[in-house]
């Protein structure tokens, strides 16, 4: 018969990791007597980070005493007390492949149930001081699991374990963990486990992602698909055209230098231009939208002047005649395919890849979906492609907009060149009546972005139905890690290496490679560039990056590939210089 062996819980404290502070609560201990097991948690405990760990489907966490023999003989360490693996509830039983997803055991006075296998991050790797501990409980099945709990209780130590009621698919936890993160997705078995009324609605989310992209490259369970590249690397094209589209805004009309010629790009796309470097030392990259669709082969790129070194040459440099190295078109900011209204909001320079879209949906010749077009400006000097947009709205038939100059001149004609004096807000959007069900689209400033996400989610709109671009870089994700002073990316500290150069082409960096770095994601954190990973160990695909240009090798190989053209930089190094879209 199963049993409890160990109850064990803590709470969240300090920790120093690579010269970081981690809040985290991965070091679990023993407990006496019997505690309440809770509907989020049990008596005692807490988690350092709840965006990853605990809730009503991860109130507890299961690890069986067989793992921790397993893993003294594949470490050749011992393991002197339970609550190592960050586990609540220690088992003798309850093997992960015999657990099922819905399974329901009484233990004590509680009644549970299997929601999901667990989800491993770094921390196991430093509680354990096996960094490689995230990727190992992947690759040898034994991730362990988390109970939701269905009756609060006493629980304790020598508790029998009492299966009540089996899950209704009757696939095991570790099935389900191989189904996700392993190479192999069987489509049968992913659509079982996606039915299962009892997983926890994450685990729902990423395979039901997995059935929609069916035979796609990459694992879309836990990062991007992208269509497949035009072109690998850089291309030269030629500049036919420099338009001034106001005063502070340029385009260059792009089309291929050599056949074949330009394919259309999915609305919304990027392109990553290669350019001289200031003075004539070196090369930049910077990433550009395609405010186009690429009608007759010609990708229109607009660029606002600013300090930075990429807009300026382009301002002052760049004429007809000119070839220049351009990327294939990527990116993930593209239209989803369904008869959903569609709010885009854009402000300033951020209405290229809405504007792209905009031409995407009238070239569909779409007249069955509410169109909301919302846009800001400070005044008609500074309000690019005006006519352009007004011409294409007036093919929508289900169309609603909204401009707003802050700071319109006298010149500027209420009614005409623009509808209303402020800031986009909630506001702006409840008053021109956007349903909270339509997707959105926002491109924009950091402030402007920022404050709308907020208003938007106190309108009700749910997270995944929010798609955003950014101009610069994207918003980190470094869990449990306690912010401190900002600083803007810099070659890192020390003796530069004499490696492969590594260009960041969000960020604007471009340093030597140095091989005192375990990977691309350590150097990136070295120059305090922002970056997102949880597993550090080619799990998780949260580190998951377009490779513009250049070539890498994994040590070690991840678990499952990414999306076409891009890479793991958690287990990645350069073989030759490289450009990335950090």
């Amino acid at each position: 018969m199963s049993h409890v062996v160990s109850v064990n819980v803590g709470l969240p404290a300090d920790v120093e990791w690579r010269g970081k502070i981690i809040r985290t609560a991965i070091w679990k201990r023993p407990v006496t007597g019997r505690v309440m097991a809770r509907r989020i948690n049990i008596d005692g405990d807490a988690q350092g980070d709840r965006h990853g760990h605990g809730g009503l489907h991860r109130a507890a966490m299961v690890y069986q005493v067989a793992s921790y023999r397993y893993w003294e003989e594949i470490l050749h360490r011992s393991l002197p007390e339970y609550g190592m693996f960050g586990e609540n509830l220690t088992v003798d039983g309850l093997a992960d492949d015999q657990v099922c997803i819905g399974d329901r055991y009484r233990i004590g006075g509680a009644l549970f149930e299997v929601s999901a296998p667990r989800v491993t991050c770094y921390r196991l790797g430093l509680r354990m001081n096996e960094p490689r501990m995230p990727a190992l409980l992947v690759s040898h099945r034994r991730p362990g699991f988390y109970f939701r709990v269905i009756e609060e209780g006493e629980i304790g130590a020598g508790d029998e374990i009492i299966r009540v009621a089996q899950g209704r698919e009757a696939i095991t936890v570790a099935e389900t963990d191989a189904l996700l993160y392993l190479p192999d997705h069987p489509e049968d078995l992913v659509r079982r486990v996606a039915n299962e009324p009892a997983l926890s609605p994450g685990w729902k989310r990423a395979f039901e992602a997995l059935l929609a992209n069916s035979g796609s490259p990459g694992n879309a369970g836990l990062g991007p698909v992208l269509p497949p590249l035009a072109w690998k690397g850089f291309r030269a094209l030629k500049v036919i055209s420099v338009v001034n589209e106001s005063h502070d805004v340029k385009s260059l009309l792009l089309v291929a230098n050599e056949p074949p010629a330009l394919a259309p790009p999915a609305a919304g796309s990027f392109v990553v231009l290669r350019l001289p470097g200031a003075n004539g030392s070196g090369t930049l990259t910077r990433n550009y939208s395609i405010s186009n669709i690429g009608e007759g082969g010609v990708y229109r790129v607009s660029v606002k002047l600013s300090s930075g070194d990429g807009s300026r040459y382009i301002h002052n440099s760049v004429h007809a005649g000119d070839v220049l190295e351009v990327s294939a078109p990527r990116g993930t900011f593209t239209l989803r395919s369904d008869n959903a209204p569609i709010v885009f909001l854009s402000a300033g320079i951020g209405v290229t890849p809405v504007l792209g879209m905009l031409h995407q949906l009238v070239a569909d010749g779409v007249t069955d979906r509410d169109v909301y077009w919302i846009h800001g400006a400070r005044n008609g000097a500074e309000h690019p492609f005006a006519a352009e947009v007004r011409h294409l709205l007036e093919a929508l038939p289900k169309v609603h907009v909204l401009v707003a100059y802050s700071q319109p001149r006298p010149e500027d004609r209420p009614g005409r060149d623009f509808d209303a004096t402020e800031h986009i807000s909630a506001v702006s959007m409840q008053r021109l009546g956007v349903p909270a069900k339509a997707h959105f689209y926002l491109c924009g400033p950091s402030n402007f972005m920022s404050g709308l996400m907020a208003g938007l989610k106190g309108m009700g709109v749910v997270s995944a139905n929010i798609h955003t671009e950014t101009f610069g870089s994207e918003a980190s994700m470094t869990p449990g890690i306690v912010a401190g002073p900002g600083r803007s990316p810099h070659p890192p500290d020390g003796v530069q290496g004499d490696g492969p150069i590594i260009s960041f082409s969000r960020s604007g960096l471009t340093v030597p490679w140095s091989d005192t770095f375990q990977s691309l994601l350590e150097f990136a954190e070295a120059c305090d560039i922002p970056v997102r990973w949880a597993c550090r160990t080619g799990v998780c695909h949260n580190c998951e990056t377009a490779l513009i240009g250049g070539r890498i090798r994994y040590d070690p190989e991840p678990i499952d590939v990414p999306a076409n053209g891009n890479e793991l930089i958690c287990c990645a190094r350069p073989v030759t210089d490289i450009e990335l879209d950090l």
